[in-house]
């Protein structure tokens, strides 16, 4: 069944910067006018007209779980995903034609409805006029038929589905720390070679949807940040080359490449690392991940030699960094590589926001595993929350790096590569390497970075700013397509 929700050009006007900023809207239903599968269900925004079916269709996307959140005794909250704009202008009046007398009359009223759930003929009869009207339409369609349904991850007995959770996490933490909504992320499938990355899984876009927000695929080719990894490191078998996929996301002028490395097989990697590098400055800050168990009143793990070991590793990554010289080089402290302590429900899904968890940098790892706090009944060691009283969560985290105030000082982006090649390869780590740059002819200053970073309401106004040019200017090789 296709939901239809139709809007004033009123309150779409009020919350466009929402839509494209978040790629998500939420709308409050009666919950009895929800139906009782489970199946999504594509989803049509349109902007209601005063003529009978003159309602333009502007937004398309798909509502992932139809029952909804109850939110009230008799109300449900319906949150519609994978938000995309409609690539060609099309009314409901444009495809009445097309359609038989007792559909074109449902959907005539649905134009003048807040919201209509339409049986599964007329849902048929209207999607397959939408995909028979513009290739472009029909090419979104598929894309979210194939992405609408969430890919289930079963990380207690898969190991690459352990290992693909927390990379995705990474990426995503990535993506939230330099401001692009991570919801591009949602549309993925389980890659079919299973020591593949994470990032091989990611469902292709069928067009550039906006200037705001898009991604594309590029593999060591142009002005790539990650060209000095490139051959031997590109290709070959397990073991003894790299498998690398990238993705490149642009949004509200800035732009965050992303490498996704694995080097070994499933079965031997030791664990996940982010390396998230901010090109300015020169400085990056490593994450690596270590699991917590899913159960909320079990959430700690023992030390072992391992991870004694992967301690040892990072602090020989943290002697990378060298002492500040000018004031925008000063940091908190000399403590650019952390440990977090994740942990995923078991319903798990590619949602939208990193995982919970808590952040610790090393030198605290050690100081914690020589204090009592953390011993356990048999003289070993724990680290989890029944231990951990202060730690950074994952606001208090991104907050620090968006502003530089943690991470190495002075660290160039060929030594970037070399620490990401050698995690994946002889530390046997999953590695997401991502590196935040600025677009346009003028990189990003310190001074501009903290503006943007402080600045309230400094996105929208950037987006009300860009969208008022896409208006007049539209993106190029894009063809513009009159009412139809």
């Amino acid at each position: 069944m296709v939901y239809v929700i139709a809007l004033s050009e009123k309150e779409l006007d009020r919350i466009d910067m929402d839509l494209r900023l978040k790629r998500s809207f939420t709308k409050t239903v009666a919950a009895e006018s929800l139906p009782s599968g489970s199946e999504p269900q594509i989803t049509l925004l349109v902007r209601r007209s005063s003529v009978a079916g003159q309602a333009p269709l502007v937004w398309l996307g798909v509502v992932r779980q139809p029952r909804g959140e109850k939110v009230a005794a008799v109300d449900s909250r319906v949150n519609v995903e994978l938000l995309r704009e409609c690539p060609v202008s099309v009314s409901l009046q444009a495809i009445e034609a097309k359609l038989p007398l007792d559909v074109r009359n449902v959907i005539v009223a649905a134009s003048d409805r807040e919201f209509t759930i339409l049986d599964a003929v007329a849902s048929e009869v209207l999607l397959s006029a939408l995909a028979q009207h513009h290739e472009k339409l029909r090419q979104l369609l598929d894309f979210l038929g194939e992405a609408a349904e969430p890919e289930r991850l079963d990380p207690l007995s898969r190991a690459e589905d352990a290992s693909w959770q927390e990379q995705l996490e990474a990426a995503r933490l990535a993506m939230a720390t330099v401001g692009i909504p991570p919801a591009r992320l949602a549309a993925w499938r389980r890659p079919t070679d299973r020591h593949a990355p994470a990032l091989a899984g990611l469902i292709a876009e069928p067009y550039e949807p906006s200037l705001l927000d898009y991604d594309m695929h590029h593999f060591f080719d142009g002005d790539d940040v990650f060209q000095s990894m490139g051959p031997p490191y590109v290709g070959g078998s397990l073991g003894s080359a790299f498998r690398c996929d990238i993705q490149v996301f642009e949004h509200l002028g800035r732009r965050i490449e992303i490498a996704n490395v694995n080097a070994s097989p499933v079965e031997t990697r030791l664990g996940t690392d982010l390396i998230f590098y901010h090109e300015t400055t020169q400085s990056f800050v490593l994450v690596q991940y270590k699991r917590l168990p899913h159960e909320a009143g079990n959430r700690w793990i023992r030390v072992d030699k391992k991870l004694l070991s992967q301690l040892d590793r990072l602090e020989r990554v943290a002697a990378l960094s060298r002492p500040a010289g000018l004031p925008h080089e000063w940091r908190l402290g000399p403590d650019p590589c952390f440990v977090k302590l994740s942990y995923w429900p078991l319903t798990e899904t590619i949602d939208p926001g990193p995982s919970p968890g808590m952040y610790l940098p090393v030198p605290y790892v050690r100081l914690l595993l020589e204090d009592d706090v953390t011993r356990g009944p048999n003289g070993g060691r724990l680290l989890g929350y029944p231990q951990i009283d202060r730690y950074l969560t994952n606001t208090e985290f991104t907050t620090l790096i968006k502003n530089g105030l943690v991470g190495t000082v002075g660290t160039t982006i060929e030594e970037l590569a070399a620490i990401g090649a050698q995690r994946a390869e002889e530390d046997k780590m999953s590695v997401v390497l991502a590196v935040e740059r600025a677009t346009g002819p003028l990189r990003e200053t310190v001074k501009e970075r903290h503006k943007r970073n402080h600045a309230q309401g400094y996105d929208k106004t950037l987006a009300n700013r860009l969208r008022r040019q896409r208006r007049y200017a539209p993106m190029p090789g894009q063809q513009t397509f009159p009412e139809a």
